[in-house]
């Protein structure tokens, strides 16, 4: 059983730095280091003061210490590490910028009134669970024990589940909507045979290299020299052995050759003519 240490290392980098930021920021609000309205998605005083970080602090705040926010993190862990271990394995870049258009969906839609909504990190975390659902819709869940049913269904269960215990809904609701928006464009489109292809920018590919330069997601894989191997012993040739024997065989025959003929050669030095012969007036 590993260790807790253990454990947070073998994170990928992406659910890591964005579980412990959201972590972080709960805890200061705890230790009453802020006000969490200052961190809230105002649209007056951004265009108004300048206070443009909150367009990026609200996604960062879970709500305080409490049950929900336990399972906020839980989902983080569970299928923000999945997700970025399985269809996003080797695709750091991708990942994060599913966070950033997940983010940037989300502050437009916002902008509409009736959407608004101060903190957008449990949307965030949604739209996470959402398109897990959509890339694993045949695994099996348990929740709290007592339903399983299948991935797909996930995010409507935990949507249902908090209507049931009385949580706000919008958050989920704009959540899965962010979350169908990506899917739609980078997966059932493409597999509709449309022309549009939704690729991450390049400008994203260079900052996720700039950072994980010298770090563990672009430093080479220590290559092994037993990898792949899994019979070691003398290699043979598809019909080697047929063609060595008659190898063998044209080189018998021709050495044989060779042999009788400088016998021949041998036993016919110096003579010009061999037949019988006969001595003059005898």
């Amino acid at each position: 059983m590993s260790t807790p240490a253990e454990y947070y290392r073998s994170l990928p980098p992406v659910s890591k730095i964005y579980g412990v930021a959201c972590l972080m920021t709960t805890s200061a609000f705890y230790l009453q280091l802020y006000d969490a309205w200052n961190i809230a998605l105002v649209y007056g005083p951004v265009f108004k003061r300048l206070q443009v970080w909150r367009l990026i602090t609200n996604f960062f705040f879970l709500g305080p210490f409490s049950l929900p926010f336990a399972v906020r993190l839980i989902m983080i862990a569970k299928y923000g590490v999945s997700l970025e271990r399985g269809p996003f394995d080797k695709r750091t870049a991708d990942y994060v910028w599913m966070f950033i258009f997940g983010a940037l969906s989300l502050l437009v839609i916002s902008a509409v009134p009736y959407f608004w909504y101060p903190f957008l990190g449990v949307s965030l975390v949604f739209m996470i669970v959402y398109v897990w659902s959509r890339e694993f819709p045949n695994a099996r869940i348990n929740i709290y024990g007592v339903v399983s049913l299948k991935g797909f269904y996930l995010p409507w269960a935990l949507l249902a589940l908090d209507l049931i215990f009385g949580n706000p809904i919008k958050p989920d609701i704009l959540g899965m909507l962010a979350g169908h928006i990506y899917y739609f464009l980078t997966v059932l489109h493409p597999l509709a045979g449309g022309n549009f292809k939704f690729k991450t920018p390049l400008w994203v590919h260079r900052i996720v290299a700039y950072w994980g330069e010298g770090t563990q997601i672009n430093s080479p894989v220590q290559s092994d020299p037993s990898a792949g191997i899994v019979f070691k012993g003398r290699g043979h040739r598809l019909g080697g052995t047929q063609r060595t024997a008659a190898r063998d065989t044209a080189e018998q025959t021709e050495g044989n050759v060779s042999a009788s003929s400088h016998q021949q050669q041998t036993q016919s030095n110096g003579v010009a003519f061999r037949g019988k012969s006969h001595r003059l007036n005898g």
